[in-house]
């Protein structure tokens, strides 16, 4: 297998795992602040804090090891995609930092005010939005090549109902899932209320995800013919993400099983991931990137794979540590423990 192969699914692995751990996270803050709003926060607020206390620390991790291996593996990215994503990723990084000064002042330093619990709250919607902008980029269209080099064409970015639909997939995703995972926490808790509205709110997001996905399709088909129809090529894996959306969709209506509804969405989620990232090989950027174009050199490629290797052999313990000793155990989830980490 070429090193270029190697390296990209390298980076997909951590890509997928901060999407799954990011959405929960984001989804969470948005459900409590909407809680707040609502006079809900009663039947919410402890559960999700139990959940956050121990997670928000390693959330980024994914994150920083993803940014720094695209980069180490694919020079040319950030000539490409640097100026390009000025904008967009200086809001993410300062929406980033606002989520990062409220984990601390809240959790470690007893913080406790409305407007910075809606204010968090809104940063789980933002973060999503401002970073699905790299895969509106990626598509091609939006970039334009000017004699100081790449320069993103915002008209055209703020027109365009692909970016749009991009856009609204990454909320409609993440309060999806973070719904079904935290409606399955609920259940470990035996928070009987949480686990009702939890359910509710899962139900609620799914059809919009699902029409949203396939939206994304259908935008394709004019915006980027290519793409669109080596998505059709692999019609086979999608249609098994449905009936794994099926299944989730199903055991959530009868109100069992939240652990297996959990694992058929990551599955739904793995699969439609796949499938995108195959129909989208070889390019990191339409039309003018590769991942031929502007890989490192043997020596740096094979480093850099062994290195994120060794970091994902530390990073999966560690998670699996955490769950253990934290999000799953027993006395902690039903909040017999007051532990921080």
């Amino acid at each position: 297998m070429d090193l270029e192969i190697i390296g990209i699914i390298v980076l997909g692995v951590f890509l997928f795992g901060y999407i799954m751990v990011a959405s929960i996270d984001f989804g969470a803050g948005f459900f409590n602040a909407y809680s707040t709003l609502t006079g809900k926060q009663h039947i919410l607020t402890k559960v999700i804090q139990r959940y956050l206390s121990p997670v928000w620390e390693v959330t980024n991790v994914f994150l920083v090891f993803f940014f720094v291996g695209i980069v180490g593996f694919f020079p040319k990215t950030a000539y490409y995609y640097g100026s390009t994503l000025l904008v967009p990723a200086s809001i993410a990084i300062i929406l980033l930092a606002i989520r990062g000064s409220y984990y601390a002042f809240t959790i470690y330093g007893g913080l406790k005010h409305r407007r910075y619990t809606l204010l968090y709250g809104l940063t789980g919607l933002f973060i999503p939005a401002s970073l699905s902008i790299v895969l509106v980029i990626s598509e091609g269209g939006f970039v334009t090549m000017e004699h100081f080099g790449p320069a993103l064409d915002y008209w055209t970015l703020f027109t365009s109902p692909l970016s749009w639909s991009i856009v609204v997939l990454s909320l409609t995703s993440v309060l999806y899932i973070s719904a079904v995972f935290l409606t399955w926490y609920s259940r470990k808790a035996k928070d009987w209320g949480a686990v009702k509205l939890l359910r509710k709110y899962a139900l609620g997001w799914s059809l919009p995800a699902i029409i949203t996905a396939a939206g994304i399709i259908v935008e394709m088909r004019t915006h980027n013919p290519e793409h669109y129809d080596r998505l059709v090529d692999l019609w086979w894996m999608f249609a098994l993400s449905v009936l794994l959306f099926a299944g989730t969709v199903y055991l959530l209506w009868k109100g069992i099983a939240y652990g297996l509804a959990f694992v058929l969405l990551t599955g739904q989620f793995a699969l439609a991931f796949l499938a995108y990232g195959i129909s989208h090989y070889p390019y990191l950027m339409y039309p003018y990137l590769t991942i031929y174009d502007s890989f490192t050199n043997e020596a740096m490629a094979t480093s850099l794979v062994i290195a994120f290797i060794a970091g994902l052999g530390l990073l999966v313990p560690s998670l699996y540590l955490l769950l253990r000793l934290f999000l799953f155990n027993k006395e902690y989830v039903q909040g017999n423990r007051d532990d921080h980490v």
